[in-house]
């Protein structure tokens, strides 16, 4: 067999093929290959999340780690749109931890404060979310799908389009359509 890079030169090799190659093989010179095609990708979406430059650089490195380990064991079928999943799931988590290790200084006057405030925020947001399930669960049937598709589960045009087996024009029109449907039931 042929080194990577040797292939690559002659034939670049598909997200598929090279994740079945590290799959059944186990060689990180392939997996950094196929890697090495969104760190644009990865680095975009760990700046979106954790707003420093730091911060996204380690993000890269750690999930390439992460890579090393899931996809001896997970099934992949669409490279890049599981790279965004677990790029955002592993930023999130992140941003989760350091709220969660947030030190503060103990201070007995502030234990029993009258301000609920940050409940009243945390309701609201809570509404909103249910305001907005709702707005979706209202759209047709065919706008409710390609929504969720687009947006909560972050596919593409064609990705939706190989999904559904609806044609390219019908899938924008309906993301459209269903953005603005929810933008009007939400204004209500």
């Amino acid at each position: 067999m042929l080194p990577v890079k040797h292939i690559e030169k002659a034939a670049p090799l598909s997200d598929e093929q090279l994740l079945a190659q590290y799959q059944s093989g186990g060689d990180q010179q392939v997996l950094a290959t196929l890697y090495l095609r969104y760190t644009d990708l990865v680095y975009g979406t760990a700046m979106k999340y954790l707003k420093e430059q730091e911060l996204a650089k380690d993000a890269v490195m750690n999930i390439y780690q992460e890579l090393v380990r899931k996809l001896q064991q997970q099934q992949v079928t669409t490279f890049r749109s599981w790279l965004y999943v677990v790029t955002k799931n592993h930023c999130l988590m992140f941003i989760r931890k350091q709220k969660n290790s947030v030190v503060v200084e103990f201070q007995p006057d502030l234990m029993q404060s009258e301000d609920f405030s940050h409940l009243d925020e945390a309701l609201e947001k809570e509404k909103e979310l249910q305001k907005l399930e709702s707005c979706i669960e209202n759209l047709a049937a065919e706008q409710q799908q390609a929504i969720r598709l687009f947006y909560l589960e972050g596919k593409c045009y064609n990705e939706i389009v190989t999904a559904t087996g609806q044609e390219w024009n019908k899938i924008r029109s309906l993301v459209q359509n269903g953005r603005r449907n929810l933008k009007n039931c939400m204004e209500k």
